[in-house]
């Protein structure tokens, strides 16, 4: 494989805007800062309580977004990386939060599963139109559909092409690594799969030549890396579609920096299905030892429990509103 020149940046914080929890009691972590009662600042009125007002807390939803904000020579950079389930959590959660997206210049929206695109809606009425670059994957609008043997199949809602055109945004469609950000992000492109435990969802499908075919690859995952001075790699996921362990052995061969910092986000292993693979994850990621481990969105509840179980010094747990001041 080629290597790609990832060059160091000064410092990197990645703000949760939305994840399947919100929990305002999380104290600071290492490097996760939690936001707390007074980190929300927003109030909404509450005719129950004496006060007539209450804070205006920060949502959760099975949806994943993060807001990268990137150092390097003196210049601040910003960039969202997915966009939640709903029209409106993720930008929601941001004016909670006193976090503007008006100055964010470029989107990476993981896949086309909709629980990681749908608050685009959101994002631009917070910002208006716009030129900003959205990075996909090719296969990102395939039609797709979930077919679990005896039940009846679900269709998951694909982005609209027109409609993410139609607002402004520049949408670039690449297979390969990507740089953005003045060359401080990579985008991985498609990650080969390698180990012989991260199969796919294998109840997965897509439509393609006039049918519904497997799809247990996702193809159009892609993750985000980032080579954080003294530190090291820093990767971050969607749903992890690709493995994990894939996705960071994938990241350092296409670097050629072996330091793992952190890796942040799903990595989906929830469900009878993926829970066999719990174990050889949590062995493979033992041998890589990134410094900071945080299990999001689709990892699920036994995954998260063993990974903090093989990872006590590594294991921070995330939450809405969580910044992460790498």
């Amino acid at each position: 494989m080629l290597q790609v020149p990832l060059q160091p940046v000064d410092s990197l914080v990645i703000t949760t805007l939305m994840d399947n929890v919100s929990d305002a009691l999380l104290i600071d972590q290492g490097p996760a800062r939690r936001p707390g009662r007074r980190g929300v600042t927003a109030r909404v009125a509450a005719r129950f309580l004496e006060t007539g007002e209450a804070g205006d807390a920060l949502q959760s939803e099975h949806g994943f977004s993060a807001l990268l904000t990137v150092r390097k020579n003196g210049r601040q950079n910003r960039m969202l990386f997915d966009a939640g389930l709903t029209p409106n959590g993720m930008a929601e959660n941001a004016r909670r939060l006193s976090v503007s997206l008006k100055d964010v210049e470029a989107v990476v929206l993981s896949h086309g599963h909709y629980d990681h695109t749908t608050g685009m809606d959101g994002f631009v009425r917070a910002v208006g139109r716009t030129n900003l670059p959205v990075i996909i994957h090719p296969d990102f609008w395939s039609r797709r559909r979930i077919a679990i043997p005896g039940s009846e199949p679900f269709e998951i809602p694909s982005t609209s092409k027109s409609a993410l055109a139609g607002a402004g945004f520049e949408v670039i469609e690449e297979r390969q690594p990507s740089f953005l950000l003045d060359g401080s992000v990579l985008v991985t492109g498609e990650v080969d799969r390698t180990t012989e435990f991260e199969k796919g969802f294998a109840v997965h499908q897509a439509f393609h030549d006039g049918g519904w075919r497997p799809d247990p690859l996702i193809l159009d995952d892609q993750a985000v890396l980032l080579n954080v001075r003294d530190k090291g790699l820093v990767v971050l996921t969607g749903c992890g579609h690709a493995g994990v362990v894939n996705i960071l052995r994938y990241a350092q061969r296409l670097t050629g920096i072996e330091r793992v910092y952190a890796i942040i986000g799903g990595f989906h292993l929830n469900g009878p299905s993926f829970e066999p693979v719990i174990a050889p994850t949590a062995a493979a990621l033992q041998e890589i030892a990134p410094e900071i481990i945080v299990p999001a969105h689709c990892t699920g509840w036994r995954a998260t429990h063993a990974l903090a179980a093989a990872f006590p010094d590594a294991f921070i747990q995330n939450s809405v509103g969580t910044r992460y001041e790498l």
